[in-house]
């Protein structure tokens, strides 16, 4: 009995692990949907209503210019909740580093009592043959490490994706947040990006680099067939992580 116990909670392990590449299984993965997303309810945010934001601005009398967002010249650079804008992700890095560390270390003491009010003298009688007292501790010791480490890494990428105004904080900081998912064939690529960012470094053009971004967290993956193969299977990645080996 508690061998089928055993073999039916193996097997609910196993099918609990593989449950998340199941939904992919013969057809393509499932997009994310998009209803009820935080980006979706910070669009639907009504805001100040136009009539008002009018009224905050000084009435042009007799004037053809129109400072207003809608406007031919007018600022159209995203600054309110739910507002879009283009974050620019061009990466292009390389960094080596190398160093090399050498340490070695010799010691040796020699302790002798051949003179002791006489009690080496005494001692050495009743020792075998060759015995003695007068080199009564003798220690040495060696030491020696080395070490030798390298790194190189070189990372390329350029994309563009479109983020959300999830919020406005007290001191003028928006807070953003975009995804952007592309599936071809079997296989999903999933850019994400967030961060925080100050209007005036916005562009003109409703840009902003990832540079300019305060904690900013972009991911680019994906997941589907290939993902999948890439993986080593969960079985392998706890012995991995178990044996010390």
């Amino acid at each position: 009995m508690k061998q089928l116990n055993f073999i039916f909670g193996v097997t609910l392990v196993v099918l609990v692990s593989g449950c998340g590449r199941l939904d992919h299984l013969g057809k393509p993965p499932d997009l994310t949907p998009l209803a009820s997303s935080p980006a979706q309810m910070a669009m639907m945010d009504p805001g100040l209503p136009a009539d008002i934001e009018r009224a905050r601005r000084p009435i042009e009398n007799a004037s053809l210019w129109s400072a207003g967002r809608q406007s031919l010249l007018g600022d159209r650079r995203a600054i309110r909740r739910g507002d879009i804008l283009t974050v620019v992700i061009e990466i292009d890095e390389k960094a080596e580093i190398s160093n090399s560390t050498s340490r070695s270390r010799t010691g040796s003491e020699t302790l002798g009592i051949p003179q002791l009010f006489g009690v080496p003298q005494r001692i050495n009688g009743s020792l075998p043959t060759g015995a003695t007292l007068d080199t009564a501790v003798s220690t040495s010791s060696t030491g020696s490490s080395t070490g030798d480490g390298s790194v190189r890494r070189k990372e390329k990428l350029k994309l563009r994706v479109a983020a959300t105004i999830m919020d406005v904080l007290p001191n003028g900081v928006l807070s953003i947040s975009g995804s952007q998912e592309v599936r071809v064939n079997f296989e999903i690529r999933e850019l994400l990006v967030s961060g925080f960012v100050r209007p005036a470094d916005i562009s003109r053009q409703n840009e902003i680099t990832y540079d300019k971004i305060a904690s900013a967290r972009i991911s680019y993956g994906g997941r589907g067939q290939i993902t999948d193969v890439q993986q080593p299977r969960y079985g392998q990645q706890i012995l991995d992580a178990l044996l010390p080996f």
